[in-house]
């Protein structure tokens, strides 16, 4: 490998279970804040703190000094450059570099983080004989939050507390200690290196240099012996690592059992798709999205249908309905955990009816299942339902109520309801306040589940979806309004093309539209919207329109959904394609062809294994934003194993020609 951008673009993801997570470049090089070896969430899955950034490796063998790591400072300087001796990289079942050495010599690295605790292991191995091998390891420690960043102060402690073969730093106080368990000998050689520097950052327009605390080496013979260094969070490695147990033995056995874990899964998404799932108080949640993301609802209950129901895990599904059904307030569901504190935000419209969605899907999929969910559970389940189609039409926060057309009426001033909620200081982008087309597509969707429940709901249904044929039909242009009723206004319109209309036509249990109409939409989505990558948020033609997601946070918070290119929304328009083209075997290996093929690909490109959470409106439309996003690789999963699933045999799945693409 010698593709140094490339190399630096690609990154590789290591989750705990927990919310915190071990991540880097392919090259090596650290080009984000949340780059990390160790990054804890000391409240789960919150309260993300960076105790290890990284390593500066070498090794002296009889042909001389050879680094196998490199570092990039200001102003643009790549040093040392390790980075030149990476042969290949592997990132199943976790990552490998292979480095080939100018004397002949090859190493193997890898790493990976173990589930349920706080826990790293690095590995080196010598691949090729030789009388001389010392490896040699300068650990960068920190000890701030993950947003933050570190800078050179008297305050650090640089002195290691000795716990037997255990090496134990507490940096500050407040923070997890920092464990190190490694078979070499330690050398204490405090210092700072200073003016790190961090392309990503630099390029969202924040800060992006930062200083790292060099507390001293250890020398490794790899020689006789693989090199093992075990990074842990004190307080949060759980007992997986005994006391009196060496730095070998304890690898060894922490792979052993992690690589078991692993090989639990199938194939490849099905383990992308656990890096998800993560513990929150006694149960679950979903994680929007690695490296930035908390556990938010819209997308929690979004990516469930994939993330859970397509891959059958079944009983994490119920654990995280259930988890959630224990905060409905006033008919609402949280949109968001903070990352610090414990008062969740109800600012979403939609979170909740996306719920109801998640209820339903849940329930379907289990009704042949015995045990995944008991009757105390479904009647947990259809309750928090009903207290959510009770709140909405009668009336709850930010002007959230059904009106008389039996339509849902949402929005306040200074508010971003929908999912399309990008909020500069008091500006908020796309208000869309009023009855936005896709609250209306879930809402009369949710009137629908909730029906099913109870008789109460079927007339508000029916009466309902006649307002929604009658009132969103833009007969001139063919398509749906995005918004009617704006500000509430009656009668006023909001004409853009955006994907939102999608939704009455796939995505959800029923379409609203079907026949020439959904055909007529379904031409102009694709003709307007669709990208390899996703549909795009708003039409080239359209007033605003913005060709790349890029600049500072202003700059870039103003074009979130004015062009810019969102790969979860493919899950409802390729379902919207099969519905109009008739579900027939033929249509769904039509559609993988030309919709899945592309998105596949990209596993294998930006966060590996994983799908971007938004691209660049204009080609060659560039992955933006979050690498590991749930929804994006969650609907990719929905598609392969049940919208696209065929009647007459098992299709290969996305996931299987994604292995085999990355193993040639």
């Amino acid at each position: 490998m010698n593709d140094l951008v490339k190399m630096k673009d690609d990154e590789w993801l290591e989750t705990d279970g927990l919310g915190g997570f071990a991540s880097g470049t392919v090259s090596g090089i650290r080009t984000r804040r949340y780059h990390a070896l160790l990054l804890t969430a000391t409240n789960p899955p919150s309260g993300r703190v960076v105790l290890v950034n990284g390593v500066d490796a070498w090794v002296e063998t009889l042909g001389g000094c050879f680094s196998l790591s490199s570092q990039l400072y200001n102003p643009d300087v790549v040093h040392p450059d390790g980075a030149a001796r990476i042969e290949q990289f592997k990132a199943d079942p976790w990552p490998q570099w292979l480095y080939r050495l100018e004397d002949g010599s090859k190493i193997q690295f890898e790493i990976f983080a173990c589930n349920g605790a706080s826990v790293t292991v690095l590995a080196w191995r010598l691949l090729t004989a030789t009388k001389k091998a010392i490896l040699s390891l300068r650990p960068f420690l920190s000890g701030r939050d993950y947003h933050s960043m570190h800078r050179e102060n008297g305050a650090f402690q640089f002195e290691p507390h000795v716990e037997g073969k255990r090496l134990v730093w507490h940096p500050y106080s407040g923070l997890p200690g920092i464990i190190v368990l490694a078979n070499g000998d330690y050398h204490h050689e405090p210092d700072w290196y200073r003016n790190f520097l961090y392309q990503q950052e630099r390029a969202r327009g924040l800060d992006f240099i930062e200083d790292l605390a060099a507390p001293g080496l250890f020398r490794c013979d790899l020689a006789r012996a693989e090199a093992v260094c075990i990074l842990a969070a004190e307080g949060f490695e759980n007992g997986l690592l005994a006391a009196d147990e060496s730095a070998e033995k304890l690898a060894a056995d922490l792979r052993g059992s992690e690589l078991r874990r692993r090989q639990k899964f199938s194939l490849p998404l099905e383990r992308s798709a656990d890096a998800y799932l993560v513990r929150r108080g006694g149960g679950k949640t979903i994680l929007a999205g690695y490296p930035w993301f908390t556990d938010w609802g819209r997308d929690t209950f979004i990516a469930l249908r994939g993330l859970c129901l397509a891959n059958q895990r079944f009983d994490e599904a119920r654990d995280i309905l259930l988890e959630w059904a224990g905060v409905v307030s006033e008919g609402m569901l949280p949109n968001r955990f903070p990352d610090q504190g414990d008062q969740p935000e109800y600012n979403s419209v939609d979170a909740s009816l996306w719920y109801i969605i998640a209820v339903h899907d849940f329930l379907e999929a289990i009704k042949t299942r015995d045990g995944s969910a008991s009757d105390s559970d479904r009647n947990a389940l259809r309750q928090a339902v009903e207290a959510i189609l009770a709140g909405y039409s009668q009336g709850t926060r930010f002007g959230i109520h059904m009106d008389q057309d039996a339509l849902l009426a949402a929005g306040a001033p200074g508010m971003q309801l929908t999912w399309m909620d990008s909020k500069i200081g008091d500006w908020v982008v796309t208000p869309r306040t009023g009855k936005a087309v896709e609250i209306q597509a879930l809402w009369l969707n949710a009137l629908w589940i909730g029906s099913r429940f109870s008789e109460r709901w079927k007339e508000f249904f029916m009466r309902g979806q006649k307002s929604f044929c009658t009132r969103f039909w833009n007969e001139r242009g063919g398509y749906l309004y995005d918004v009617i009723d704006v500000d509430h206004q009656p009668g006023k319109v909001d004409a853009l093309f955006r994907p939102n209309q999608i939704f009455a036509l796939g995505g959800l249990p029923i379409s609203l539209v079907t026949g020439e109409r959904a055909e007529s939409i379904l031409e102009a989505v694709t003709q307007r919207l669709w990208t390899p990558l996703g549909l795009r948020s708003l039409a080239p033609a359209e007033p605003g329109y913005a060709l790349r997601y890029e600049g500072g946070v202003r700059e870039r918070d103003s074009v979130y959904h004015q062009g810019t290119v969102w790969p979860w929304l493919m899950g409802s328009f390729v379902e919207a394609w099969v519905r109009v083209h008739g579900e027939s075997d033929s249509a769904k290996r039509e559609a993988r062809t030309r919709f899945l093929t592309p998105i596949v690909k990209h596993l294998n490109s930006a966060g590996l294994g994983h799908v971007s959470e938004i691209a660049d409106a204009d080609a060659p439309h560039t992955p933006r934003g979050c690498p590991f996003q749930a929804w994006s690789l969650a609907e990719l999963i929905r598609l392969d194993r049940t919208v696209l699933r065929l009647a007459e045999k098992q299709e290969i799945s996305a996931s299987s020609r994604a292995r085999a693409a990355s193993n040639k």
